[in-house]
């Protein structure tokens, strides 16, 4: 069954959602919803984040070469900033 709401907008942009609407959409209480205008309409959904499995030894082995780039890179721009200083003499 199609159900057609009136919502009012409150003060500081509060909009009340019906126990029926969070029921249907299956939120409660600090759920996070995503808001989205299109052709000037608001739609809103909830955010339902997807449970990834991951290999912890894998995320260990990206972190650690990101690690490393990144001291490289450190490493590059401290040797070019003594590069182009100029010494004393």
């Amino acid at each position: 069954m199609h159900v057609v709401y009136h919502l009012r907008l409150r003060k500081k942009g509060i909009i009340i959602l019906p126990k029926g609407i969070r029921e249907k959409l299956g939120v409660s209480e600090n759920d996070i919803l995503i808001a989205d205008i299109k052709d000037g309409e608001l739609i809103l959904r909830p955010l339902k984040p997807k449970i990834v499995r991951v290999n912890p030894i894998v995320v260990e082995e990206i972190l650690k070469d990101e690690g490393d780039k990144e001291r490289r890179k450190e490493e590059e721009i401290s040797f070019d900033k003594k590069k182009d200083s100029p010494s004393l003499q």
